[in-house]
């Protein structure tokens, strides 16, 4: 397998067709603010859904049936261990040298005692996978994302992660794979792969009573805005957890909702100098009254009694 330059014109023209759409449309506007293409959007989610429902739903379910599932793992290893070195360059480019090198110290340990990647040594040795692009790496540095984009077969988008995606494109180290026919072999197994990793969760959404172009713009838009900052709001607080030491955010993440957990402990007041001890109240002996009989001595749980 050698490596050769895949073709640019495509790319090019594809991006340059893309802007061309978005500007002829862009004054196509609704009431949703973070939605402004919604007319165009739709009728790209109607095509993109045609094409799935014909072909690529039909295939994929194939393939989850017939092909065996340690086969299906190893597919999904290999292509993720490829897209962990882009990873890894974007973590880096965020300035998360530290997932940045764990990424790529994945990448050595799946490419070789992996076989290439077929198989996932890093996570069992405790390297966590993540998944980083450069539209992440734009919107971690103040780009805005823009109005939400339904892109012709690659699904939702805005128009800050499109704009990544030829660089993305240009960064996949298997558009450079050689002979033409292998790497188109293989962008197909990729694609029909993650189609069959989603297939229950979509076949939910299909049966479930709800706008699915809505559902699945809000989700898309909510996890975009959860992957820039890792889960945190904004750049600022994304460093400010990373500062902390491993044992202050475990215990953070533990007590999260009680507020008492992590506040110090008061300490008790103290006597002032040459002050009597206080006296520690005891209950009332209670006075018997006339005719009742004598209360039975207390006795002590050191004595036993006779």
């Amino acid at each position: 397998m050698t490596l050769t330059k895949p073709n640019r014109a495509l790319d090019w023209r594809a991006s340059a067709a893309a802007l061309v759409a978005i500007a002829t449309l862009s004054g196509c506007a609704t009431n949703n603010p973070r939605d402004p293409l919604e007319p165009f959007n739709r009728t790209m989610f109607k095509f993109n859904d045609a094409i799935d429902q014909a072909a690529l739903k039909p295939v994929a379910t194939g393939y989850k049936k017939v092909v065996p599932s340690f086969v299906q793992t190893g597919v999904n290893n290999f292509f993720g261990n490829l897209a962990d070195v882009w990873t890894g360059a974007n973590n880096l480019m965020q300035g998360k040298g530290e997932k940045g090198m764990s990424d790529w110290t994945r990448v050595a340990l799946n490419s070789t005692f992996g076989i290439g990647g077929l198989f996932d040594i890093a996570s069992e040795a405790g390297l966590k996978k993540h998944n980083e692009d450069f539209g992440q790496t734009l919107g971690y540095w103040g780009v805005p994302s823009g109005p939400y984009l339904m892109l012709p077969l690659l699904g939702p988008s805005t128009v800050r992660d499109a704009s990544g995606l030829p660089v993305d494109m240009a960064a996949n180290a298997w558009s450079y794979v050689d002979p033409t026919a292998t790497r188109n072999v293989g962008t197909a197994l990729r694609v029909i792969d993650a189609r069959a990793n989603v297939l229950d969760a979509s076949n939910l959404m299909e049966e479930a009573a709800l706008d699915r172009y809505e559902f699945i713009r809000d989700g898309y838009l909510q996890r975009r805005q959860g992957q820039l900052f890792d889960g945190e709001t904004s750049r600022k607080a994304l460093k400010a957890a990373s500062d902390e030491p491993a044992d202050a955010k475990s215990i953070r993440a533990a007590y999260a909702d009680d507020a008492s957990a992590t506040a110090p402990a008061t300490a008790p007041a103290t006597e002032p100098a040459g002050a009597a001890p206080a006296a520690t109240p005891t209950a009332p002996v209670p006075t018997p009254a006339p005719g009742d009989a004598p209360a039975a001595p207390a006795v002590s749980s050191e004595t036993p009694s006779k």
